[in-house]
């Protein structure tokens, strides 16, 4: 099956009310419209494949990059086919959820994620951040940098205030998924969220919140999970 093909399967999957929640969401013309559940559906079919996926990404239309990231053979991918897709993310649902999704399961997700939050660009450093989130998600914490962790955490502390907007969003949600699947950094993660308060984030015409990170980590330390990992970064 080629990317073509599947372009065309995916024309007929797309709804007008799907495209009005993405274009809310910053996704940018060209896209269809098509839901995650019925991507999954071709997912399932074509399972891994490293050259479709990468093909599907350089069509530059929304629903086939996403796609590209569910059939993606996350340790065949290169630093450079990671580094070019992030240069042509083009919104925040690409560059902080299918780039680093992928990112965290390849090979290259930890030096790629901390060569990204040093970039200037807003998209380039939220997407390494988000790409930490990923992998403290499920990384062993026998595989885990705790005191590189550590580190990180004092730095969200210090500078998010001061960073962009998605960035801003990025870190919170590293703060949140430290405290949630790293156990051993559970009550710095704790108090690190606690000192950074409420974060404010313009998520733009869209319902979305931004996490309380305290709430949500105590959350999670009530239910009894913290520490469980997940199977995939990938949602």
């Amino acid at each position: 099956m080629t990317a073509e093909e599947i372009v065309e399967q995916l024309k007929p999957l797309g709804t007008d009310t799907y495209k009005k929640v993405l274009r809310n969401h910053g996704v940018p013309e060209p896209f269809f419209g098509v839901k995650i559940e019925d991507l999954k559906k071709i997912h399932k079919r074509v399972k891994k494949d490293y050259q479709l996926a990468l093909d599907l990404y350089d069509t530059g239309i929304y629903d086939a990059m996403y796609l590209a990231g569910l059939i993606a053979d996350d340790l065949r991918m290169t630093k450079k086919d990671l580094r070019h897709w992030l240069d042509k993310a083009n919104c925040a649902m690409l560059s902080e959820y299918t780039v680093a999704w992928v990112a965290a399961e390849s090979q290259h997700g930890h030096d790629l994620a901390l060569e990204w939050i040093e970039s200037g660009k807003e998209n380039v450093a939220a997407a390494g951040w988000a790409t930490l989130s990923g992998l403290v998600s499920i990384k062993d914490d026998a595989e885990l940098d705790l005191a590189a962790l550590k580190r990180l955490l004092l730095r969200v502390q210090k500078t998010l205030p001061k960073e962009p907007n998605r960035v801003r969003y990025a870190m919170n949600g590293f703060v949140i998924a430290v405290g949630t699947y790293v156990q051993p950094l559970t009550d710095l993660a704790l108090q690190t969220a606690q000192k950074i308060g409420e974060v404010s984030v313009d998520v733009g015409d869209t319902s979305c919140k931004v996490p309380y990170a305290p709430e949500y980590i105590e959350k999670v330390q009530r239910k009894g999970a913290v520490g469980k990992k997940r199977k995939t970064a990938k949602c």
